[in-house]
Parts: C-alpha cells; sequence; structure tokens
C-alpha cells in the first residue's frame, strides 16, 4: 500500500513518518541516535525524525523536504511505502509526481497556534495539496492533527475540534465523500497515536485506532485482472535501464515482453525489484523498479507507460474533456495554454475548443458552446497536446484520466478525460 503525507510546510510531515519507520523498526536504534546527535551538532535537535526520510543534506540543512522521499515498512500483515511529499509551494509539482503513486493519502496539519491558521488560511498549501490529491486519484484521505503535545495545544479537545471544523467542509468541496476521511489527534515527535493508542491520561476524549492500526486495516479496490499498464516515474541506469513506477492494472512477471508507449518500443523485463529485494512477478497497486533488456534511456522517459504487446494504452494529441476551474484571474478562452499533468506525464497543452458549459445544478449540457469561462466554472472542451501522450478515458482507467492544468506556479484546473480523438493504429 503505498501512502503519501501531504501538508503545509513545517506541519511536521517528515519527523512523523521517520518516527513511524523507527516504531516499525526499518530504522534501527543506533542510525537515530546518530541522527540525533549529528542534528544537535547543527542546533537543530528536534529535527532528527526527519531525517529518515530527508536525505539529502541540503534539505537535512534548511529541514526542508524539496524531491520526494521514499521510506518502506511493514506491519504484520501489509507492506507500506511512504512517499514524503514537500510542502513548499514551489515544489508543487514533484508533489503532483508523488501523488500519481500514492493509494492513501495523510493529511498533516500542525495544530499549533498560528501554524494551522498560515497552513489553511492565508494561501497556505493545505488547502491546494488536498485538492491535488483527489485529481491525482488519492481516495482515501486520513486528516491528522500533528503537534497536539505542543504547550500552545496540550491535546485540548477545543482546539482539535476548531481544526477539523474549519477544515471538513473544503475537503467535502474538493470532492471527498465523509466515509473517505478519517481525523485523529498525534504527535509526531513524541509518537503518540502513531502505532500504539493514545493514553487515556494524556488525552481523554479520542477513543479510536491508532495511525497504523488504522492503516493496516484499510480495504482497497486493485484492478488485477486488466492488461498490464504501468506509467513510468523515474529510470535510471543499473546494468542496463530500471524503470521506476506503480502497476496501475495488472500484473508483469520476469521473462514478459512489454511494450514501452508512445514510441511503441518492444522489450523483455528482465529483472523486477521491490525496495532492494528481487521478485519474480508483482501486481496492480505494487510500486516497482523494472529492468528492461536492450532498452536505451531516451526510449523510457517518466511520463511514458509499460504495457501489455497485445492492449497497447492509447496515445492521442487531442482529447475531450471535462473541466473544472479551480483558480483563475481572469477569464479562459479558446486558444490558452498551460501544463498539464496527467499521470506521470507533464505535457504543454492547448485548449482548442470551448465545447459546453455544464449546469452545476442539473449536470446538464449546454446546446450552444461558450464564448469563455471563468473561475467556479465546469465546462466540456478540446484539448491538443505538444506532443502524442499515453492517455485512457477516465471511465476506463481512473488513474490514466484524470489530470491538473498548472499555469504560472498554481493549479489552475482538474479534469478527467471523456473521449479520445484517435485515427486507428496500424498495427
Amino acid at each position: 500500500m503505498n501512502i503519501i503525507f501531504l501538508g503545509h510546510v513545517d506541519a511536521g510531515k517528515s519527523t512523523m513518518g521517520g518516527h513511524i519507520l523507527f516504531l516499525t523498526d526499518m530504522v534501527d536504534k543506533r542510525t537515530m541516535e546518530k541522527y540525533e546527535r549529528e542534528a544537535k551538532e547543527l542546533g537543530r535537535e528536534s529535527w532528527y525524525l526527519s531525517w529518515a526520510l530527508d536525505l539529502n543534506q541540503e534539505e537535512r540543512n534548511k529541514g526542508k523536504t524539496t524531491e520526494y522521499g521514499r521510506g518502506y515498512f511493514e506491519t504484520s500483515n501489509r507492506r507500506f511505502t511512504i512517499i514524503d511529499a514537500p510542502g513548499h509551494k514551489n515544489f508543487v509539482p514533484s508533489m503532483i509526481g508523488g501523488a500519481a503513486q500514492a493509494d492513501v493519502g495523510v493529511l498533516v496539519i500542525s495544530a499549533r497556534k498560528g501554524e494551522f491558521e498560515t497552513g489553511f488560511e492565508k494561501g497556505g498549501q493545505t488547502r491546494e495539496h488536498a485538492l491535488l490529491a483527489k485529481t491525482a486519484g488519492v481516495k482515501r484521505l486520513v486528516v491528522v492533527i500533528n503537534k497536539m503535545d505542543d504547550p500552545t495545544v496540550g491535546f485540548s479537545q477545543e482546539r482539535y475540534d476548531e481544526c477539523v471544523t474549519k477544515i471538513m467542509p473544503y475537503l467535502r468541496g474538493v470532492g471527498y465523500q465523509k466515509a473517505d476521511i478519517d481525523v485523529m489527534p498525534i504527535s509526531g515527535f513524541t509518537g503518540a497515536n502513531l502505532r500504539d493508542r493514545l493514553d487515556p491520561a494524556v488525552c481523554s476524549w479520542y477513543s479510536g485506532p491508532s495511525l497504523l492500526e488504522l492503516l493496516n486495516d484499510m480495504k482497497l479496490d486493485r484492478k488485477y485482472t486488466g492488461p498490464l499498464l504501468m506509467p513510468i516515474a523515474d529510470k535510471n541506469k543499473d546494468m542496463g535501464t530500471i524503470v521506476l513506477g506503480k502497476i496501475e492494472s495488472g500484473h508483469v512477471k520476469k521473462g514478459q515482453a512489454v511494450m514501452i508507449m508512445p514510441n511503441k518500443r518492444m522489450t523483455e523485463v528482465s529483472a523486477i525489484f521491490q525496495e532492494e529485494t528481487e521478485i519474480t512477478d508483482a501486481y496492480a497497486g505494487d510500486n516497482v523498479r523494472i529492468r528492461l533488456k536492450g532498452v536505451e534511456e531516451e526510449d523510457a522517459m517518466a511520463g511514458f507507460v509499460l504495457c501489455d504487446p497485445k492492449r497497447p494504452i492509447h496515445t492521442v494529441s487531442v482529447f475531450e474533456a471535462q473541466l473544472a476551474i479551480m483558480e483563475y484571474k481572469s477569464i479562459m478562452c479558446a486558444g490558452y495554454s498551460a501544463v498539464m499533468h496527467l499521470h506521470t506525464a507533464t505535457q504543454e497543452v492547448t485548449i482548442s475548443a470551448l465545447l459546453h458549459m455544464i449546469d452545476k445544478k442539473t449536470g446538464r449540457k449546454s446546446k450552444q458552446p461558450p464564448k469563455f469561462v471563468k473561475k467556479g466554472d465546469s465546462c466540456i472542451v478540446r484539448i491538443e497536446t505538444s506532443a502524442a501522450v499515453c492517455v485512457e478515458t477516465y471511465a476506463d482507467y481512473q488513474q490514466l484520466g484524470r489530470f491538473t492544468l498548472r499555469d504560472e506556479g498554481n493549479t489552475v484546473a482538474v479534469g478527467k478525460v471523456l473521449k479520445l480523438i484517435t485515427e486507428p493504429v496500424q498495427q
């Protein structure tokens, strides 16, 4: 199961993740003591837990995550991959890359006085992250109210309720149903309610499960039987080209013939790795690294998709989509260009035509095409991409049919693919 930690800068995402790795014995006590010593020397005592996930020196010195870090841990009946996303506004594209690989989002919110307000109210990242997670396909959200041990909070139920009441209406507005959200108080620094339930002496008003308990028992829906589809998130060279990604559908085994789209490159799987272990086959939902036979690095770029040669993914440069305009200062007309993030692909696109307006109350399409659209509108548009892109309709594969449009560092719109406009592909 893949989990992504989301939230504003300094909400305590990496510290919480590091502490979980420590509690599940993935990072031994000696390494933690070493981190603690090094952090003390830098005068950053409270940061040592986050170093289990912030691996490069720059991230450690600043105490900020810039790329998405990865960690692994296991409980009695599940294996987890933690994806620690950056909270800072400048690194949102990297956060989208992380969210595309996750099943469950853990939205970390700081209860410390002043920090909750900055994160949520004045242009903080809490709102944008929740929206992007929903679009990237994170179906379940666990909202953890962190830093409950802080002197300004002291496990106060009043403060907890205040944070929850403020954030819930927004999450519902983004499209999360009540059943998809769980909320709990924790402290990433002291480890309260991460693995073991809260001590009633510390907090008498919460009696629910701890975070790991909740994640352990969560049910997930997977497409095991479909054709193989794995968007490539990253690649490197190690005795051949290795591609990294999450299998969205089907399964793959060693020795299988696969095809890389959109360049129709045939190749063979020569090895599959999960973390450091070599495995013989992998299924939908697994985060894996796959070594490919006889493939040059330029044949496998991020955003390309590994698929079954009998049923390759569609590649198009024009499609119709339903768009919801989230944030845009002026009006948007045909000819508008932005950057599209679709599964692991990033592509320059143009809205070539506005086709229909959608009435929010009835969901009906307008007969006349609108002249322009503005913030808050929902519409059906035709989109043209600068190069062929691997995509499926939202109805067939949700993960491969939803996207966000970004412009000048803001998420302008979110959309889902309704119809692919293809020429019949010559086999």
